[in-house]
């Protein structure tokens, strides 16, 4: 491989075995996916805390938790931030689900979500916003990059089955 040919991030589809992860929480807390088996997971992954399109997003997860738990679903958050800035957006946005500290970009890059991104033509190495649902056995239901921040989360909840339109 040349030196400026870009690596593309693999990307996870459904069936495939989600990777294990453990992760500091914003309390400081490590929490891992083993740990969340018995129930369906919804694992998303944004760029930055308290930035609009993230706190967007956040909202809408927290606005939906409810309805998405009925449904036997449980939402983990997950970034580049330290945990003390993830407490700080937790506690600003009242968010009551996981949000995990992902600094070195190692899961989000097992999981397909950190690679190339295009900016106002400027080409650099990032998080893609994406969210990957992990069934109760560890195995991928569904796999969505690019997504965008405002109107996801109702999107997926089509994707889902959840809401009939």
């Amino acid at each position: 491989m040349s030196e400026n040919a870009t690596t593309e991030a693999v990307r996870l589809a459904a069936g495939d075995t989600a990777p294990d992860f453990t992760l500091l929480d914003a309390n400081g807390e490590e929490l891992g996916l083993s740990s969340l088996r018995g129930k369906k997971t919804v694992v998303y992954f944004y760029p930055a805390a308290s930035t609009p399109g993230c706190t967007k997003q956040a909202c809408d997860f927290r606005d939906s938790l409810a309805s998405l738990s009925a449904a036997g679903y449980q939402v983990v958050g997950i970034s580049p931030d330290a945990p003390a800035k993830l407490a700080k957006f937790a506690a600003k946005e009242e968010l009551s689900f996981p949000l995990l500290s992902d600094v070195d970009h190692a899961v989000a890059s097992a999981y397909g979500a950190w690679g190339e991104k295009k900016n106002y033509g400027k080409v650099y190495e990032g998080l893609i916003r994406s969210t990957i649902v992990v069934d109760e056995n560890g195995q991928v239901e569904l796999a969505q990059y690019n997504v965008r921040a405002t109107g996801h989360v109702a999107k997926l909840r089509r994707d889902l089955g959840l809401d009939p339109k």
